[in-house]
């Protein structure tokens, strides 16, 4: 349920087919002051000629990128039929920034900002593509428009977060810095750079360009969020706390709500996110804060085990946005974890053909590996092999992807890649999620005694998590702390039965043989009088 996230999300829940950073590289956007006749901005899912310059670090023919391209070609086919609605969704936007940049051609007074802060399942919708489209046509005519520029880069920012097209991070940086060459102090664009920083992962970057934003407003509702985003992401939780409620009280609203809630979650108060997320969902009446709320109302009972409810939070969330992807992935993993496996598999085989991203892809995978039937190892190889496809691409892009990468590898991939990553992600930031993963890199790498003390890390501020007590408990299996280990295994379990499909399975199996175990070990009661 975390904003990043994450993720992939970053957490299940977090992020059409990516358009490949050598396509990116050939597009380009138009300097401030070009008139309506000069080359349009690039749209989306247009493909550069054949003279197209691979990005750096990408070598045209990686076949990695090839997979990549050729997963997302349906999901490009998909979201063509999806264009149109999106055009409303940024038409004050845009209609706003006309406005500002009259004042500025004008010598009016200061302008204002030319769009608010958007939450994000409003700018996730199947049809952001249509309002980049729009935004790219507007600034033709009226290039000097700080305010779309902003609006741009921030759609930018969420195609590549959500559509795991890594290639429109560049693209965002340039609308930011063209909008501050017009407007240095702007308030909008500064914000925007703080969510492309978050965006990347350079957490002290976007607390960073946060505060720049807030100087300059200390009510822009994305610059607070983006400041509660980069306070968790660093393990900073009680300033995220503060920084939570000094952004309720400026700027109450949803993109609020659910970062105040997931706030309490990692502290382990469950009640108070549910009861937050509960009354931002009954405020909500767009279509896109519908589906974003009730998604993470959804993940938040998955997380819980209460599979029942997070389908009906998911039903809702897809009542309104049939093409969420969070709704769509969290529905899957839903429905794997309460026994519908085929319909999970099917569910994840359509995300990860319009959005092949690291999380659903090792879903899928999992599921193919636990399912066991012809063909699926193989199946299960080709997904974690795009996962390393597109953290190449991200890498290119800017991105880092060091959690990404040691997540995925520690479990699929090369361990030792896995432990440099964990490492390195551990050295920028200390959080739950960091700890947890390289507790489990060095577990996997044999290096137990040292992976408990983060393991334990992972679970101390009260995170109800059953994937970290499934790590804490496997570890303390390993380092002999058994009695532990059966405690901890026991609660992932009730907490999470199906947490993961693998995980799980396993979880199972060594509780039944630490309680075997358990019982031969006890003492034998004797008889006594005689």
């Amino acid at each position: 349920m975390a904003p990043e996230m994450n993720d992939g999300d970053t957490h299940p829940g977090r992020r059409p087919g990516p358009s490949a950073a050598a396509d990116a590289a050939a597009e380009t956007v138009p300097a401030p002051g070009a008139g309506p006749d000069a080359d349009p901005p690039p749209v989306p899912g247009r493909h550069a000629g054949t003279g197209a310059t691979p990005a750096p670090g990408v070598p045209g023919g990686d076949p990695r990128v090839a997979a990549v391209r050729r997963v997302g070609a349906a999901g490009r086919r998909w979201r063509a039929a999806q264009l149109g609605a999106c055009a409303a969704l940024l038409a004050v936007a845009m209609t706003a920034g006309a406005v500002a940049a009259g004042a500025l051609r004008d010598g009016g007074g200061r302008a204002v900002a030319t769009s608010a802060a958007v939450s994000p399942g409003l700018l996730a919708g199947g049809d952001l593509d249509a309002g980049v489209t729009s935004l790219q046509a507007h600034l033709r005519s009226q290039p000097k428009d700080f305010g779309s520029w902003a609006t741009l880069g921030l759609a930018y920012v969420e195609q590549a977060r959500t559509q795991g097209d890594p290639s429109r991070y560049p693209q965002a940086r340039k609308a930011f810095d063209t909008s501050l060459a017009l407007r240095a102090d702007n308030d909008q664009a500064l914000a925007g750079l703080a969510a492309l920083a978050a965006a990347r992962h350079d957490f002290r970057g976007a607390l960073t360009d946060a505060d720049r934003a807030l100087r300059q407003n200390p009510y822009n509702e994305r610059a607070l969020c983006s400041r509660i985003d980069a306070l968790v992401e660093l393990g900073r939780y009680d300033e995220a706390s503060k920084a939570a409620q000094i952004a309720d009280a400026r700027r109450p609203g949803i993109p609020v709500f659910t970062r105040y809630a997931y706030v309490h979650e990692l502290r382990g108060d469950v009640t108070t996110a549910r009861a937050v997320l509960t009354r931002a969902l009954d405020a909500a009446s767009g279509p896109g804060d519908i589906a974003y709320v009730a998604t993470q109302l959804g993940q938040l009972a998955w997380n819980q085990g209460d599979y029942p409810t997070a389908l009906a939070h998911y039903a809702r969330a897809l009542a309104a946005d049939d093409g969420y992807l969070p709704a769509l992935e969290g529905r899957a993993r839903a429905q794997a974890a309460s026994g519908r496996r085929d319909e999970a598999v099917k569910g994840l085989e359509a995300v990860v053909a319009r959005y092949p991203l690291p999380g659903p892809l090792v879903a899928l995978g999992e599921l193919y590996e636990a399912r066991g039937g012809a063909g699926d190892a193989a199946r299960a190889r080709d997904q974690y092999a795009l996962v390393d496809a597109w953290t190449a691409l991200a890498r290119a892009n800017g991105v880092d992807v060091d959690l990404d990468t040691a997540l995925a590898a520690a479990d699929h991939g090369d361990r030792a890649a896995a432990l440099r990553a964990a490492r390195a992600e551990w050295a920028r930031r200390r959080t739950v999620h960091t700890a947890d993963a390289l507790a489990w890199a060095l577990h996997v790498d044999g290096r137990d005694a040292e992976a408990l003390g983060y393991a334990r890390q992972s679970t101390a501020t009260g995170y109800r998590n059953a994937g970290f007590l499934y790590h804490l408990g496997m570890i303390e299996r390993a380092t002999g702390h058994t009695a532990d280990a059966r405690a901890h295994l026991t609660a992932a379990l009730r907490l999470n039965p199906g947490f993961s499909p693998l995980g799980a399975r396993t979880a199972r199996s060594t509780l039944t043989a630490l309680t075997a175990r358990a019982a031969r070990t006890a003492p034998r009661a004797t008889g006594g009088g005689r």
